[in-house]
Order: structure tokens, then C-alpha cells, then sequence
């Protein structure tokens, strides 16, 4: 379920064209955003200089139509697709951004994609240049090119399995109004989730309840009305704000059996298996007997899954799961260097091609700088002192690397796009090595927890059948 916003970007009051199009490819592709730039792709593009590459064309296509720029003229265009939360990877979202955007420029127009997975929701943000890339014509939007995008996008998702919206309105509404029960839970629904594990426990009396919720790192305010605060909330929520099973005294009646509450229904999901807690360490820390109560039947829960995985997989000798563990560490640690090694000759590549860059501004001011006697010097440096040292940091630059002819800009950005597909690609694997990596170590790690408490109880046993 995608849901698609095509906006044109204009350089704005007191902006720079250079200073509009930094801001915006800054901002979509920031590391944060995107697994680290993992998921950044572009077309015809170095995503690490891909507003400098616009603009580049921008002069290129003054110079050859002739046609200067003004002030309402569209510099690039923003497009955002969202998805809905929990049907589609990072990856494939990519992936769709790329294509719809091949699709929508036919191929004509560079453009970056970058997936964006800090929200609820995964959603992509696609930046191409309103200039072709031969730097003779411009994308001209057209009338209901929304329309035509979202058609589009409806295209690929149904293609891939994903769900679209029926009948969209034309509405500015949040993200949210059409979620529908996707939506992430409200801070007073995770607080009646919480009040109901608490109550699920056990709880002899209210005393008992509070100690319980209080465990679960919510804190209580007692006064004229009852209020809680989730972790991590920025504010109390009074009980009579709840609903009616969530009242102080609907809550007193669910303790003393008088008020029962049917338990929503949840689809079932296969977990994989969680660390055990280590009660006595955590118990010095929340000193609660609720708490302790909660993870000795999380361990329980955990110590089941623990088993079932191990059926599962073949691994019911202790020797094995060690192997398969050293396996699955020895499979990530190689797919992560070879993909460190792609990553550091992207980012020499990038290096290269800004210093290229740089040369290619301030070659010319340098030659004439050097050509100048002693003189005369002084008064050129003094005006053009940036353009000549950058110039020559440069050049230093070029001999460190013992360049004797520079490479063209044209068969840096063939390489670089060969070496992003070839990571883009190898990604899927390293993340699942990743996963099974972690999953393999914390089953070992709950083996490991398991038989030395079998073996203290042994030992108790010995010491008791001794006396």
C-alpha cells in the first residue's frame, strides 16, 4: 500500500541553486535515514556529489541553448513513496523507487533514490534533475502527473505482491488517516497493553498491580486521580481518559474477579528465540517481586523456544551448534570485508572525482598564477587566494596517489556504478549471514545459560541427598 507526492523544487528566496539542491540531496540521503547509506542508489549520478553534478549540467545546458535560468524555474524534482508498515523490506522499496523513477524519466533525467527507514513506516525519497542528462532540455511537468505516478507505482506494487490504495481522496490528511489498524499503537493503547500484562500476572491485590507496572519501568502517580507514564512518554495519562476497563476502579474490579476482560485476539507470529535474562544480576537493579515473577516465565517461554529451534535445525548436539556458530561468524566477517572493501573504493572514487572537480575549477587561475612575476603575484593570490590553494591541495592530492594522467570523470562513474550494484546485491546475503549469525550465538548463549542451571541443581541435589 504506496502512497506517492511529486513536488517540484525551486531554488527559493535568498538561495543559491547550489545551496537548494545541497540542502535537499543532504537531507534524503542522510546515513541515519538509510541504514548508513546502504540504501542510496542513483542513476547517472555519484550520490556522494550528486547536486554538484546537477548543477554542473545546468551550466552545461545555459551554455548550450543559450537560455538563462530564472528565478521560477523548476531546478529538480522531489518525489516521496511510502509503504505500508510490515509488508515490504528496505530493499525492495529501493528497488521500486529506482524503477519508478527509470519509469517516469525514461532514463533521460539522473536521479538519486534514497529509502528511509528511521519512521514507522519505510518510505523512499527520489531527487531527479529537472535537466536531461545530453543538457539539452528540461522535464516539464505535465497536467495530473500525479495521477500518472501514483498509476504507475500502483503498477509496481501490485507486480511485486504489495498492497494499493483502492480509492485514494485527494486529501492532504496525515500518513495515519488511512492505516487504518497498521497504525502504530497510540501512547494510551501501549498503556492499556501494559495495565493488561500487568493484570495477566496475577496480581493478588492493587498493591501488588502497582509493583507489577512499576517493574515494567511505567511510573505512577497517586493523587486525586491515577496516572501513568510509559517509558520513554512525555507525559502522565490519568486513568479515566483510558476507556472503561482502564478506570482505577474497573481496574480493582478486574483484580477481585468482579469485571473480566475478554483478551484481544493477536495473530500468531514465529519468534525467534531472546537472550535469558539474568534474574539475580537484574533483581539488584529492580529490586520488585513482580519483576521477578515476569522473567522467570520469560525464561521459561524463552528456554521452550530455545529447544523448538534446536529441533528445528538439526542442532541437538552441543558440538554441532558450536561448529554451525563458528560457521555463521565466519560467513559475515568475509561478506562484511568484501563489502568493506567495495565501500572504501567508493569513497577513494568520490574523493577522486571532487578532486577532479576542483582541479578542473581552478586549473586556469593557477596556470595564471604561476605565469605572474614576483611581483604581481602577491595581488593575484590575494584575490584569488581559495581558487589557488584548493588547486593545489589538489594536485597534492593526485601525487599521493602517484597519478601520472587523471582518469576521466566517465570511467570513475562506471566503476563506482559497477561497484554499488555489486554491493547492492551482495547486501540481501550479508544481512541474513547477520541474522543467522545473531540467532545462532544467542541460542548458544541460552544452551550454555540452561546446562549450568542443570548443573547447579544437580550439585544441590548431591549436597542435600549428602546430609
Amino acid at each position: 500500500m504506496a502512497t506517492t507526492r511529486l513536488m517540484p523544487l525551486h531554488s527559493g528566496k535568498g538561495r543559491t541553486v547550489a545551496e537548494a539542491l545541497g540542502r535537499v540531496t543532504d537531507y534524503v540521503k542522510n546515513p541515519e535515514k538509510t541504514n548508513s547509506g546502504d540504501l542510496v542508489t542513483a542513476y547517472h549520478c555519484n550520490p556522494s556529489i550528486a547536486d554538484q553534478e546537477f548543477l554542473f549540467s545546468k551550466r552545461q545546458y545555459a551554455a548550450i541553448t543559450g537560455r538563462e535560468r530564472k528565478d521560477n524555474d523548476v531546478i529538480a524534482y522531489h518525489l516521496r513513496q511510502s509503504f505500508k508498515p510490515g509488508e515490504i523490506t528496505p530493499e525492495l522499496a529501493n528497488k521500486i523507487g529506482y524503477d519508478l523513477a527509470m519509469s517516469l524519466t525514461k532514463g533521460n533525467h539522473a536521479f538519486i533514490v534514497c529509502t528511509h527507514v528511521d519512521k514507522h513506516h519505510i518510505h523512499s525519497h527520489i531527487v531527479f534533475n529537472s535537466t536531461a542528462i545530453d543538457c539539452t532540455r528540461k522535464f516539464r511537468n505535465f497536467w495530473r502527473s500525479s495521477f500518472t505516478v501514483r498509476r504507475i507505482s500502483d503498477m509496481m506494487c501490485l507486480e511485486n505482491g504489495l498492497s494499493v490504495i483502492a480509492e485514494p481522496k485527494p486529501s492532504r490528511g496525515s500518513y495515519g488517516t488511512w492505516l487504518g489498524e497498521s497504525k502504530p499503537p497510540t501512547i494510551r493503547g501501549q498503556l492499556e497493553r501494559m495495565i493488561d500484562t500487568a493484570l495477566g500476572q496475577g496480581c493478588k491485590d492493587f498493591d501488588s498491580f502497582l509493583a507489577d507496572i512499576k517493574a515494567m519501568g511505567v511510573e505512577v502517580k497517586r493523587g486525586k486521580q491515577l496516572a501513568f507514564k510509559i517509558p520513554h512518554g512525555k507525559r502522565f495519562v490519568r486513568c479515566d481518559s483510558l476507556r472503561a476497563d482502564y478506570s482505577e476502579a474497573a481496574i480493582m474490579e478486574r483484580i477481585s474477579g468482579k469485571r473480566i476482560v475478554a483478551p484481544k485476539a493477536r495473530t500468531a507470529v514465529k519468534s525467534k528465540p531472546n537472550l535469558l535474562i539474568d534474574i539475580q544480576t537484574k533483581m539488584q537493579q529492580a529490586n520488585s517481586p513482580g519483576f521477578e515473577r515476569w522473567a522467570k516465565i520469560f525464561n521459561l517461554k524463552e528456554m521452550a523456544r530455545t529447544v523448538i529451534y534446536l529441533q528445528e535445525n538439526g542442532l541437538t548436539d552441543l558440538g554441532e551448534l558450536e561448529k554451525a556458530c563458528d560457521a555463521a561468524v565466519q560467513k559475515f566477517n568475509d561478506l562484511g570485508d568484501q563489502m568493506k572493501v567495495a565501500e572504501r573504493r567508493m569513497k577513494d572514487i568520490s574523493e577522486l572525482q571532487r578532486q577532479i572537480g576542483t582541479y578542473g575549477k581552478t586549473q586556469e587561475i593557477y596556470a595564471q598564477y604561476r605565469k605572474l612575476s614576483d611581483r604581481k603575484k602577491e595581488k593575484f593570490y590575494e584575490q584569488h587566494s581559495s581558487e589557488i590553494t584548493a588547486c593545489q591541495a589538489a594536485k597534492r592530492y593526485f601525487n599521493s596517489l602517484g597519478l601520472k594522467k587523471l582518469p576521466s570523470m566517465q570511467s570513475l562513474k562506471q566503476e563506482y556504478a559497477v561497484l554499488q550494484a555489486e554491493k547492492k546485491k551482495r547486501y540481501p546475503e550479508y544481512r541474513q549471514a547477520k541474522e543467522k549469525m545473531t540467532e545462532l550465538l544467542i541460542v548458544k548463549n541460552n544452551v550454555e545459560r540452561i546446562l549450568g542451571l542443570m548443573e547447579k541443581e544437580k550439585n544441590r541435589d548431591r549436597q542435600q541427598g549428602a546430609r
